[in-house]
């Protein structure tokens, strides 16, 4: 089975910030930033709400899609958000912590 990378945006409650990142578990990782076990930006400004991802096989181009996305303006990330979550719900509420 070939491994799989994701791409994700995640934001607080207010969603006034948005982080990007990337990663090869979504479920693990999102778990971590729900319970604030990784250290820096997404703790410091309460990042628990996954809004977006996207699944790849290539960790390349994974890391490059979030190099992209990470240098776009909030316009753009907003604009990429709705497409797949026009109302920003939180797309891990469900999942097992």
């Amino acid at each position: 089975m070939d491994k799989q990378f994701y791409v994700y945006i995640m934001s607080n409650i207010k969603n006034t910030v948005l982080y990007t990142g990337v990663t090869n578990n979504i479920v693990a990782r999102v778990l971590q930033h729900k319970d604030k076990q990784i250290e820096g930006f997404t703790k410091k400004y309460n990042c628990t709400k996954l809004l977006w991802f996207e699944e790849t096989d290539d960790i390349s181009s994974a890391i490059q899609g979030e190099k992209r996305i990470k240098k776009w303006k909030r316009l753009y990330k907003e604009n990429l958000i709705k497409t797949k979550n026009p109302n920003w719900e939180d797309l891990a509420k469900d999942w097992d912590e």
